[in-house]
């Protein structure tokens, strides 16, 4: 924790009474000096590292977030999502259990990267959470809000499925009308499809995208869409077919051109995994080649 700003371990085992006499400040407090009262009553401190975009986290979104939670002189987190790729959606209010995380959350932007202070009364308070966490701990939250969706998004998820079923059920009199039909059909197909990738159904989502490109097969929404749920289900191939297709329509397409970019990080991290397990399978590969 030494790159976060963080003493080294051994102040751990001075005293705090010592320290105090010796005009030493811990860890927490040296942090605290850098940081935004976000409350005005030094309960909850923030540091953002990493602005993010938009307005802020609203007070009935889902978040999708990465975190890290820290006590002071530890340098393991006693709670983290790293080892996840995608972080479940959570419900502030519901799923967000920590009292000054969620406070914490509603000051933060999609993108943003932040560092903060919960003093015990935001955190876990007087009795702590033995044996994990000690009685009137502060602990350190190290977030990232991946993405949110609000309560009218999803609202609009479930008004758009009637909508789409009553056109499907509707036989067109003539080819015009059904020409007027697919046209109608259309952005709910892509707004569903962006709906279901948000709540982390990108099969789905894939499917919405498809049936956007019946109607209008180089409809570049349609081809990100389809791009990225297949990014997120790992199926490199067709997602590199999609986003290339969407980025020949939009070459300087910024959410298309990250979005690529995120490709081929992951399908490098793929690859080497990959060349990684087969030497592991086969140690004797490469010696046999070179006799």
């Amino acid at each position: 924790m030494s790159a976060n700003g963080l003493a080294s371990r051994i102040q751990q085992f001075l005293d705090p009474t010592e320290r105090l006499m010796a005009g030493m400040q811990s860890p927490f407090q040296r942090l605290a000096q850098q940081m935004q009262d976000i409350l005005g009553d030094r309960g909850i401190l923030k540091e953002v590292i990493q602005a993010g975009e938009g307005p802020p986290v609203p007070r009935d979104a889902s978040v999708s977030i990465h975190f890290s939670a820290y006590l002071e002189y530890s340098d393991q987190p006693f709670e983290t999502t790293s080892h996840l790729k995608y972080p479940r959606m959570m419900k502030l209010g519901r799923d967000v259990t920590l009292y000054g995380l969620e406070l914490g959350l509603l000051s933060m932007r999609k993108g943003e990267f932040s560092r903060f202070l919960f003093l015990p009364r935001y955190a876990y308070g007087e009795i702590g959470c033995p044996p994990l966490i000690p009685p009137s701990a502060t602990v350190l939250y190290e977030v990232q809000v991946l993405d949110y969706l609000d309560s009218a998004e999803v609202d609009e998820f479930f008004a758009l499925s009637p909508a789409l079923t009553l056109l499907k059920n509707r036989e067109p009199a003539n080819e015009e009308e059904g020409r007027s039909i697919a046209a109608m059909q259309l952005p709910i197909f892509l707004n569903l499809s962006l709906t279901l990738l948000r709540l982390e159904k990108p099969l789905k989502a894939l499917h919405y995208g498809q049936r956007a490109l019946e109607v209008d097969p180089q409809n570049t929404k349609a081809l990100f869409r389809c791009g990225q749920a297949c990014l997120e289900m790992d199926d490199y191939e067709k997602a590199r077919d999609f986003l290339l297709m969407a980025q020949a329509n939009e070459p300087f397409n910024n959410d298309i051109n990250n979005t690529l970019k995120k490709f081929a990080s992951c399908y490098k991290d793929f690859m080497d995994k990959e060349k990684e397990m087969c030497s592991k399978m086969f140690p004797d590969f490469h010696v046999t080649l070179k006799k």
